[in-house]
C-alpha cells in the first residue's frame, strides 16, 4: 500500500533525514586511505545514536552492519569488515536512520584520495543523474518517468544503469511501495501525489548493467568487474514539486537541488561529494 504523509509526518521524516545527512557528511570527511570499512561503520553508528536515531540497516533481514560499505565494483550492500580503503578506490556509503519511528535513506560515492579520470567522471554522471531524477518529481507524473530520465541521461554518457536493484517508498518502514526503478518507459505505473515519499537511488556502472551477488548473500557486484557508483536521497512529493528530506539544515528546501549536484560553468559537477535484492537495504 502506498501512503501519503501528512504535514506532521513529513516533519518527522525531515528530522530523520537531517540525522542521516549530518552523519553522512562526517563519514565522507573521514574516508581516507588506510581506514577500514568497519571503522567507518562504527563511526556511523556512533553519529546516528548521538543524534537521537538508530541505524536503520542494523539487523535488517540479518544484516550485520549499521551502514552498507561497498568498494569499486561492489554496487550495494557491502558488509563492513577489515578491508582497508586504498588510494583511488570508489567507496559507497549507504546509510539510513530511524528517528521516532520514521526512516530516512541516503547514499553517496566518495573518492578515496585521488581517483582516476574514469572514476571521477562516473561519480559526476551518477550524482547528476540523481539530480535529474529528483527534478523530475512532481504530482501527476508516473513513477516510470523518473527511471526514464535517469536511463536516458546515463546511457547517453555510455554507462549502464542497474536494473536488478531499485529505489523505493519510505516512511514508517524502511521499504514501502512503490518501487522506483532507474530505467523504463515514460507514462507507466503509479501516478505521484503530494505526500508520497521516495528513496531515489541511481546505481550506475562503467560497463554492463548486469549484476551478481557474492557468496555472502548480500554484496552485489557488477557482472563484468567494472566500477560502479551510487547516490541516493529521500524525497517528498509536494503540491508544487519536490522536497529533499535528507539535507543537513533544518529549513525545508522545496524544489531545491544541492549545489554539489549541479553543473559548474565549466560543464562539470563540483568536485565535492555530498553527502534494491528489491526487498533489501539501502
Amino acid at each position: 500500500m502506498i501512503t501519503c504523509k501528512s504535514t506532521r509526518e513529513l516533519e518527522k521524516m525531515r528530522h530523520s533525514g537531517r540525522v542521516t545527512a549530518r552523519a553522512l557528511e562526517k563519514l565522507s570527511a573521514a574516508v581516507k586511505p588506510g581506514v577500514t570499512t568497519q571503522e567507518i561503520n562504527a563511526y556511523a553508528e556512533e553519529l546516528i545514536r548521538a543524534d537521537g536515531g538508530t541505524p536503520a540497516f542494523l539487523g535488517y533481514h540479518g544484516f550485520r552492519g549499521s551502514i552498507c560499505t561497498s568498494v569499486n565494483d561492489e554496487i550495494v550492500h557491502g558488509i563492513p569488515g577489515k578491508r582497508k580503503l586504498q588510494e583511488g578506490d570508489i567507496f559507497k556509503i549507504d546509510i539510513g536512520s530511524c528517528v521516532d519511528g520514521w526512516f530516512s535513506d541516503m547514499a553517496a560515492s566518495v573518492p578515496v584520495g585521488k581517483v582516476s579520470d574514469e572514476a571521477q567522471r562516473l561519480l559526476e554522471v551518477t550524482e547528476k543523474s540523481l539530480a535529474i531524477a529528483i527534478e523530475t518529481v512532481r504530482p501527476g507524473i508516473h513513477i516510470s518517468d523518473i527511471g526514464f530520465a535517469v536511463q536516458t541521461f546515463v546511457e547517453r554518457q555510455g554507462y549502464g544503469v542497474v536494473r536488478a536493484l531499485v529505489g523505493h517508498g519510505i516512511g514508517q518502514a524502511l521499504h514501502e511501495e512503490p518501487a522506483v526503478p532507474n530505467y523504463g518507459r515514460q507514462g507507466m505505473g503509479v501516478i505521484l501525489k503530494p505526500g508520497m515519499v521516495l528513496a531515489i537511488e541511481p546505481m550506475v556502472n562503467v560497463g554492463t548493467f548486469r549484476v551478481q551477488t557474492l557468496p555472502d548473500q548480500w554484496t552485489v557486484v557488477t557482472a563484468d568487474g567494472s566500477l560502479s557508483s551510487h547516490f541516493e536521497h529521500t524525497v517528498a512529493v509536494t503540491p508544487d514539486g519536490f522536497e529533499i528530506l535528507t539535507l543537513i539544515d533544518a529549513a525545508p528546501r522545496v524544489n531545491y537541488i544541492p549545489d554539489t549536484m549541479r553543473r559548474t560553468e565549466g560543464g562539470k559537477l563540483g568536485a565535492k561529494q555530498t553527502a534494491g535484492r528489491i526487498q533489501a537495504i539501502g
